[in-house]
């Protein structure tokens, strides 16, 4: 054995406890059906050192996705991609993006010496704790989704999240990739980082379209309000319904969302972007197409489960949202009004005034209302005029509900969801395991 490899070989060994108690951990807590991030704590504090090595490991490098909405969703859109080009993919799926959940997924994915076995590692990060952890992880590619109005609680102002994003972005060594339809975002200074910088967007007829637009955070220190609408290396030439094609550098590709809406019709040409840069020559149209078609929507975006436990009968669509701006994009997603409507919102969104900045008018009825701030959406609902069918806080009594209406003409109920119940309505459904299927 060369000195090297004997040295190796030492490092890695001091790190099996700590695995071994990390695996564990998730092994207990994914039978009490929960705690995604608390064995990457736990982990954590007993290594400290062992995340860093995270870097070195994935010969196609570290792609790090921000954003006030669409993280996961994109972040499952360039994994699928990626591996439909023959790459083996790290990712953290659950949407565990601090870093006790990147360590998390480490521990699915690791042998006891904490070694990952992937071409490279795709890694929802939240926006609070970007700087920090490319200056552990070394990413070669940052993507910035957009700035939305999103925990106002703990960041205060739009601005700060766009220069928490923009101050990552710094430490990207090869490829940063942008919004061109962002107000905040569209304005950085690309001298200002180490990697190329690459535009994403839609063709602005589409977006002029959409009753809301992109309901991205208006630029309020600038003196320009709106977004700088830079040469998109990917754009959104044509939207019908979950078909779309995503002009990507000189060639149409034309793909299937796994759900439907303009939010992901940006999420998709910005995931093409990511996965070209990343591939580069080895890009191929066809390949991209593939991954898609083969997608399932990341968890609770548009997924769809049985709500008896029977394949064939009445299906739940799960549609979630975290703030304003997502449930407003998502509700613009709608053709016309859901049969059969449940919406929920719980103690995990502090302050719910943003619900009066949303336009409902979409929902003709709401079955049940359900969530510890039921009260406080069903207020909102009846301002608007819109007929409510019962207040229920309990969500599992509310899921009782909507198991006993009468079934829907298409077969199918939508769930308007926070994060936090869509957890919890997936579990009462008998669907608690939150892991995306690894290939």
């Amino acid at each position: 054995m060369t000195p090297h490899a004997s040295r190796a070989r030492k490092a890695g060994l001091r790190y099996v406890f700590p695995v071994l108690v990390g695996k564990l951990a998730r092994f207990a807590t994914r039978l009490r059906g929960g705690g995604s991030a608390f064995p990457g704590y736990v982990t954590n504090k007993l290594a400290p050192s062992l995340l860093p090595t995270l870097a070195g490991q994935f010969p196609d490098g570290v792609v790090f996705v921000l954003g006030s909405n669409g993280k996961t969703t994109t972040t499952h859109m360039i994994s699928e991609v990626l591996r439909a080009h023959g790459l083996k993919v790290f990712t953290n799926p659950t949407g565990a993006n601090l870093p006790q959940g990147v360590t998390s997924a480490l521990l699915a994915d690791a042998t006891l010496t904490g070694r990952v076995r992937a071409d490279v590692a795709v890694l929802e990060v939240d926006e609070g704790y970007a700087s920090e952890l490319a200056d552990v992880l070394s990413p070669s590619v940052i993507l910035s989704l957009n700035v939305q109005v999103d925990q106002l609680y703990r960041f205060y102002e739009t601005e700060r999240v766009a220069d928490m994003m923009l101050d990552a972005s710094k430490r990207a060594s090869e490829h940063v990739v942008i919004n061109r339809d962002d107000p905040y975002l569209s304005k950085i200074d690309s001298s200002a980082m180490k990697g190329k910088v690459s535009f994403f967007g839609i063709a602005e007829p589409i977006v002029a379209a959409s009753a809301h637009g992109l309901a991205n955070a208006v630029d309020t220190r600038s003196g320009a309000a709106g977004a700088i609408l830079h040469d998109a290396y990917a754009e959104v030439t044509t939207v019908s319904g979950h078909d779309i094609t995503v002009a990507v550098a000189d060639t149409d590709v034309e793909l299937r969302l796994p759900a439907r809406g303009l939010h992901y019709a940006a999420d998709a040409a910005a995931a093409l972007a990511v996965t070209s840069r990343v591939l580069g020559t080895r890009f191929q149209s066809q390949a991209s197409a593939r991954g898609f078609a083969q997608m399932a929507p990341a968890y609770g975006r548009g997924e769809v489960i049985p709500l008896r436990g029977d394949e064939t009968g009445e299906q739940v669509e799960f549609v979630m949202f975290k703030n304003g701006p997502s449930l407003q994009m998502n509700l613009d997603a709608f053709d016309t009004a859901p049969e059969r409507v449940l919406m929920a919102i719980d103690e995990g969104t502090p302050d719910v005034s943003w619900l009066y900045d949303v336009d409902v008018s979409v929902l003709d009825h709401v079955d049940v209302v359900t969530g510890e701030k039921a009260y406080q959406l069903a207020l909102r609902l009846e301002h608007a005029g819109i007929p409510i069918g019962l207040v229920e806080p309990d969500m599992e009594k509310a899921v009782a509900r909507m198991r006993e209406l009468d079934a829907s003409s298409t077969g199918r109920q939508t769930w308007l969801v926070n994060y936090e119940l869509m957890m919890l309505g997936r579990k009462i459904l008998g669907h608690g395991d939150q892991e995306v299927a690894r290939r």
